[in-house]
């Protein structure tokens, strides 16, 4: 009884109708042709560039590239459909059932025009070809500079002469005691050459024997007399300046070190190429009929052309003056040692290095001179008299031997003394 009366009636389920399964399509068709990433990637750039298909279309038909400017002409090669894509587009009827995106009608919009993609990309080349020059020229300018610099810098050649002095010094009674020159290379060498006393490093020596030279020669101090402690050290602190300026004085080697000849000269390649594609461009244009916006488009290639054409010219022969400057301050410096150099800018790379180097020495040279005054007047790391017991009589380090073990090449020094300026 009490199951009949309290048990809840379940209810008979009511059989469950089939979801019909919709034939149609759904109302929303855009994007067909395009990948959708590819579609939303597209109208995403043509909201940011803020550009109508008008104003874009009349740009490519008249060629007039500042009008669109670099950006957007990156952007409209960025949205290149493929040959697939572009075949759909151009077919594609009013009455198909299929809707176009946004991004869609802008590229059947610009298909529409002939040869629309390689027009963007002659038209790229003309919105990049001044900004383009002027980084050759600019580039073409430091390596004649660095070659200057190198060649005329007094402290520089003043450093060579004092290492190939030191050099000569230490190696004497041997066969290579009398050299009258040495690769650059020697240079990055002179820290690891170590003196008697196991701390001071040749280079170390040498820029205290030019820091006493240089410093006496800007103070005008009588070399007759003997010198007070604080005369020595304010001349070391005048001559410490004049070598610690070598690296600014040789601002343009540092920024030919980081040059590329094969990326300089490919460069220069480029520009010329680009003058093709637009020989190439304008012949196809000439194919259509004649129209005024077709006749506009070659009116406005051809006046590039001339322009371009003459500064690839003057572009080429800056190039050319450039790489013989190097080769020719190359062999001044290496001789005939030139053809082994796998860079062709390597020798400013050496210089570089070499700069960055003797910038820490100086810094520890003057702490040294610094602590020196300030502990005793009569000691100091280096001799004050050229004619005292040097540091380095004979080599005391078996890397000594190899770094002066290359004296060859063409650079020449005078035989005058410390006080003098080297020259070639």
């Amino acid at each position: 009884m009490i199951e009949t009366l309290f048990v809840a009636k379940t209810p008979n389920p009511k059989p469950k109708q089939a979801t019909p399964r919709s034939v149609l399509p759904s109302p929303n068709q855009d994007n067909r042709v395009l990948d959708p990433k590819k579609a939303q990637n597209i109208a995403i750039l043509l909201r940011a560039l803020n550009v109508t298909v008008e104003e874009v279309c009349e740009a490519l038909l008249e060629g007039n590239a500042d009008t669109l400017g670099t950006e957007l002409l990156e952007s409209l090669l960025k949205m290149a459909p493929t040959k697939e894509e572009e075949r759909k587009l151009k077919d594609y009827k009013d009455d198909s059932p299929v809707k176009l995106g946004p991004a869609e009608k802008f590229l059947k919009a610009v298909l529409d025009i002939p040869f629309a993609f390689k027009r963007v990309d002659a038209m790229l080349y003309m919105a990049n070809f001044e900004s383009e020059v002027e980084y050759l020229k600019k580039s073409f300018q430091t390596l004649e500079n660095a070659c200057e610099e190198l060649r005329t810098s007094r402290m520089f050649l003043k450093l060579l002469e004092a290492v190939l002095k030191t050099g000569n010094r230490m190696n004497v009674g041997t066969n290579r005691g009398d050299a009258h020159a040495f690769k650059l290379d020697t240079l990055l060498k002179l820290v690891d050459v170590k003196g008697a006393d196991g701390k001071t490093t040749l280079l170390h020596f040498v820029v205290q024997e030019i820091i006493r030279t240089e410093g006496a020669r800007l103070s005008d101090a009588d070399q007759t007399q003997s010198s007070t402690v604080n005369e020595d050290a304010r001349c070391r602190k005048l001559g410490l300046q004049v070598v610690s300026s070598l690296s600014s004085e040789l601002t343009n080697v540092k920024k030919a070190a980081a040059m590329d000849s094969e990326v300089l000269n490919s460069d220069v390649l480029k520009l010329s190429r680009g003058i093709e594609n637009i020989s190439d461009v304008l012949r196809l244009n000439e194919k259509m009929a004649s129209d005024e916006s077709l006749e506009k488009f070659s009116e406005s290639m051809n006046k590039f052309m001339k322009m371009a054409e003459e500064e690839i010219i003057r572009i080429q022969a800056h190039e050319s003056v450039a790489l013989s400057l190097v080769k020719e301050i190359t062999e001044y410096f290496h001789g005939n040692s030139t053809k082994e150099e796998a860079h062709p800018f390597r020798i400013f790379m050496v210089v570089r290095d070499f700069l960055t180097v003797l910038e820490r020495v100086c810094k520890e040279v003057g702490m040294i001179n610094e602590r020196t005054v300030v502990s005793s007047a009569h000691k100091f790391p280096v001799p004050v008299n050229p004619m005292m017991q040097p540091v380095f009589p004979v080599p005391v380090n078996p890397m000594m031997s190899q770094a002066f073990a290359g004296f060859q090449g063409r650079l020449r020094y005078g035989s005058g003394s410390d006080d003098e300026t080297a020259s070639p």
